[in-house]
């Protein structure tokens, strides 16, 4: 094993009457590639600056090499300089490696170092630290607000890079791509696994299972002591001062473990308000701004169950194409024509959901009361949000004071109560740990409605995502069924730049749509009358549940409670039946290039 260059022994940590972590051991060797992991709240960010020097343990010591470097890129880096190379060489980084690290991350040195995005802020900082040259470099959520290529570049510098590594981060993805060594923090304890992040949820598994498997042989313990003071106590009046002790001992150990246990975590959400099978459409879409084609011709259609991701680099147009099918945005050419019974809720990656200066409970129930509506359900307020990891005393605290990972959980609490069809996610991930990301994705993943996500995070598109929509950031857009390894294994060298001098592509087969065989006169009426009726059927069946709804129907008139039943399933199997038909016709003429005979 190579030599340290930075130690922890024994270290405790109190954040005022709050115990972050105790007996802490952490050797960082030269080389090392670690990783840091814990649920959010543990104390990892604090670690991390205990680790860089920046905060000093109660107890314990650390140690390092004479001379070692440390650079820290933090989880919300601040940039206020005036030049992005002014900045870069704050600390003493050499002007010539400032530059050349900026330019690496795609930032212009001469820049104002203000008023900066927040992936160009995080880019600036990351740059900084390379810059500096470190002996041991400690990132916190570095790839948050990066896009794929700024986190492909930081994967290959780190490739590159003789320093010591310890990053905290919930990107599976880059874990696994850049980790030797994982710590984990956890009840206040931290463990070490010398293997990459591939190897640690295996690990965690097995950890937890053996302390399972305690918990068990603790709850018996405890039952048979019990019984003996039961019957030994009150039965005899004899005294053993030393079990009654252990039986102390072993209450409190439970009591802690119980405190310290991560709780049962749920994300509450319901069935999604009944769509059309199309959930929408576009036709031949393009969109430009100025001199820049963003988009030029793209069709896509999106069913009811769709996951469709949302990939490319920052400025590509990822946000336009979103506002696009929306109909935010309105196309220059082409057309996007919305299902029937949409429903659409949105999270913004800007969180401009979350109103500075209001409490979470005024986010989460605008309208006053301890009552929020989830799924057409009423909820205590506080058992809701307890359900995303938030306390019972922050609801009365202001949005601003939450870190960013309770911030984004109360961005989708809020956003999951809402009924909704279509969900649309813009940077879901940024900030959550692990294991709330994990349920996140189970969430989605049982939501049965259609979902856009737009996400840079590779493991949660590949998890989740039924096709891949990229742009490239030159116009070009492509859409792969599948996730994230169908898209790179599908379309190699799509986010490259073209080379200097360009060779002949192949070219692919263009349709001749001059031999086109049409559709018949009979499936082109039929196609346009389908597309008459469904929103006919869609509007009487909304008629139909509004009636079935009544309460007191049933009592006042079986008969007709019994007659509008049938007939709602009447409409709803027609519904269905004609979707299916129009799906059916619809995609004969996409295959037809759209061509029709004349009605």
């Amino acid at each position: 094993m190579a030599a340290p260059l930075l130690q922890l022994r024994d270290v405790r940590l109190a954040d005022g009457p709050r115990l972050m972590f105790e007996g802490v051991d952490l050797t960082l060797e030269k080389g090392a590639r670690a990783c840091l992991v814990g649920r959010n709240g543990v104390g990892k960010s604090t670690l991390l600056r205990l680790v860089s020097g920046a905060i000093e343990p109660d107890a314990g010591e650390r140690t390092v090499t004479p001379g070692l470097r440390v650079a820290l890129v933090s989880q919300e880096p601040r940039v206020e300089a005036a030049s992005l190379e002014a900045f870069a060489t704050a600390n003493g980084a050499e002007r010539h490696r400032a530059r050349a690290a900026l330019e690496a991350f795609g930032l212009d040195p001469e820049r104002e170092g203000r008023g900066l995005s927040g992936g160009e802020a995080r880019r600036a900082a990351l740059a900084r630290a390379f810059a500096e040259a470190p002996d041991l470099l400690l990132m916190d959520e570095p790839t948050n607000h990066l896009d794929i290529l700024a986190i492909a570049t930081l994967e290959s510098r780190l490739g590159r890079e003789r320093a010591a590594v310890l990053v905290v981060s919930h990107d599976r993805a880059f874990l696994e791509r850049t980790t030797d060594c994982c710590f984990w923090l956890e009840g206040r304890r931290l463990r070490r696994l010398d293997a990459g992040y591939r190897r640690f949820e295996d690990w965690a598994a097995d950890i937890a299972a053996a302390e399972a498997r305690a918990s068990s042989r603790l709850a018996g313990a405890i039952e048979r002591e019990e019984r003996w003071l039961a019957r030994g106590v009150t039965g005899r009046r004899a005294r053993n001062e030393g079990r009654l002790r252990r039986l102390a001992a072993l209450r409190a150990e439970k009591s802690r473990r119980m405190r310290e246990a991560a709780g049962a975590l749920s994300m509450a959400g319901g069935p999604p308000p009944r769509s059309g099978a199309l959930v929408l459409e576009a036709r031949g879409v393009s969109k430009r701004y100025g001199e820049r084609q963003v988009i030029q011709g793209f069709s896509t259609r999106i069913l009811r169950g769709d996951r469709v991701a949302i990939i490319g680099p920052n400025g590509a147009g990822k946000s336009t194409l979103a506002g696009l099918l929306l109909g935010i945005i309105p196309p220059d050419q082409g057309s996007v024509r919305n299902g029937t019974g949409l429903e659409i809720v949105s999270v913004s990656q800007a969180r401009s959901e979350l109103t500075p200066g209001k409490t979470v409970a005024e986010i989460l129930a605008p309208g006053g009361g301890d009552q929020i509506v989830v799924q057409g359900k009423p909820r205590h307020v506080a058992g809701y949000a307890a359900d995303f990891q938030i306390r019972a005393e922050q609801l009365r605290q202001p949005v601003d004071s939450l870190s960013g990972g309770e911030r984004n959980r109360l961005l989708l609490a809020s956003a999951l109560a809402k009924p909704a069809n279509l969900l649309v996610l813009d940077e879901p991930t940024n900030d959550l740990d692990l294991e709330t990301l994990d349920l996140l994705e189970d969430v989605l993943a049982d939501f049965g409605g259609a979902m856009i996500l737009v996400s840079h995070d590779r493991d949660f598109i590949e998890r989740l995502a039924t096709s891949t929509i990229a742009l490239d950031g030159r116009g070009g857009i492509v859409e792969t069924p599948g996730g994230w390894d169908d898209f790179v294994a599908q379309n190699p060298g799509f986010f490259e730049p073209p080379p200097a001098s360009p060779r002949l592509a192949k070219s692919k087969p263009v349709r001749d749509r001059t031999t086109a065989v049409k559709m018949s006169y009979r499936d082109t009426r039929r196609l346009a009358e389908l597309e008459a009726d469904m929103p006919a059927l869609a509007a009487k069946i909304a008629t139909e549940e509004r009636r079935l709804a009544d309460p007191e129907l049933y009592g006042r008139d079986p008969e007709a409670f019994v007659a509008i039943s049938e007939r709602l399933d009447a409409l709803r199997r027609a519904l269905s039946e004609a979707e299916a038909a129009w799906l059916d016709l619809a995609a004969q003429a996409e295959a037809l290039g759209a061509t029709r005979a004349p009605a």
